[in-house]
């Protein structure tokens, strides 16, 4: 019984002896899990903090930039954005109706001295704006847009005519009548719209630059202001490129002179657009002059 009772003896001897070791290694692994499990408290509390702000601030951000300020512009409308579009498209230089062939005259105006830089090249082109073809150009323009919005077919035949036979030189009714049929054939080949084809039977068979523009822009029913704001700011660009590669002019020089006339532009529109064609008339000599010399210039670089 002695052997038994040793043995009994020595085991618990050895669970009392083992007792602190393991009670130190269960607090140590208890602390570890502690400490385990704070740290994927705080982050899973960390995380969902910084998920419920960003789901709080989702809704803010798109609220925010759907919301727009009280005094904000209206958006242009379905109508607008494709007379923008179009307008943009038919009087850019870009557009092929050949007009930078033609200078109307400035060739002949950079050989004789009248236009040597770009203050002269400026009041040479304000004065044909003002008192010259740019004026009337618009006119016609306006009062076409007028005889196709009316379905005025007699009075859009008339200014047709009468703005064919109102071009002062040979070569100043080939520029128009070549940029009008050209603009016509592009405008109803890439841009056709119903009633166009009438429209362009009703105006007879010579159609200048300015009257094409105005029907065309008509049968689209693009308002008049901003065809014939458009309309004149293709010209006047057109007439400085060709003047600043004849004196020559740089890049900077050219868009000085472009903003310069910006006023000039507007001014020849609003007059137009209120204007008969009873005020049709220009007191530009020498701009008509030039027109008429260039057709017998020794050397040229434009068709007109």
């Amino acid at each position: 019984m002695r052997p038994l009772t040793r043995m009994r003896k020595t085991r618990t001897t050895t669970a009392v002896m083992a007792t602190p070791a393991t009670i130190m290694r269960m607090i140590i692994i208890t602390t570890m899990i502690m400490a385990i499990i704070t740290i994927t408290a705080v982050t899973i509390t960390t995380t969902s903090i910084a998920s419920t702000s960003i789901i709080t601030a989702i809704p803010m951000l798109m609220t925010t930039n759907r919301s727009e300020p009280d005094d904000a512009p209206p958006a242009l409308s379905e109508s607008e954005t494709a007379a923008l579009y179009r307008l943009m498209t038919w009087l850019s230089p870009s557009f092929p109706v050949g007009a930078f062939s033609y200078s109307s005259g400035i060739e002949w105006a950079v050989e004789a001295g009248d236009i040597t830089d770009a203050v002269s090249l400026q009041g040479w082109l304000a004065a044909v704006l003002t008192d010259g073809s740019g004026f009337c150009d618009a006119v016609f323009l306006a009062q076409a847009h007028r005889a196709v919005s009316s379905h005025d077919d007699r009075a859009l035949r008339d200014i047709a005519e009468l703005a064919a036979a109102f071009v002062p030189s040979r070569e100043r009714q080939l520029e128009t009548t070549t940029q009008g049929r050209a603009f016509i054939e592009i405008a109803r080949a890439a841009w056709h719209c119903d009633g166009l084809d009438e429209v362009i039977a009703a105006s007879g068979s010579v159609i200048v630059y300015p009257v094409a523009v105005g029907l065309v822009s008509a049968a689209h029913a693009i308002a008049l202001n901003p065809s014939m704001h458009a309309f004149l700011h293709a010209v006047v660009s057109n007439w400085i490129s060709a003047g600043a590669r004849l004196v020559p002019l740089g890049q900077t020089d050219s868009q000085r002179v472009l903003a310069r006339l910006e006023p000039v532009v507007a001014a020849t529109a609003k007059r137009a657009i209120a204007a008969t064609l009873d005020d049709l008339g220009g007191a530009t000599f020498r701009a008509d002059l030039a027109s008429l010399r260039h057709e017998t210039q020794y050397t040229r670089l434009f068709r007109s």
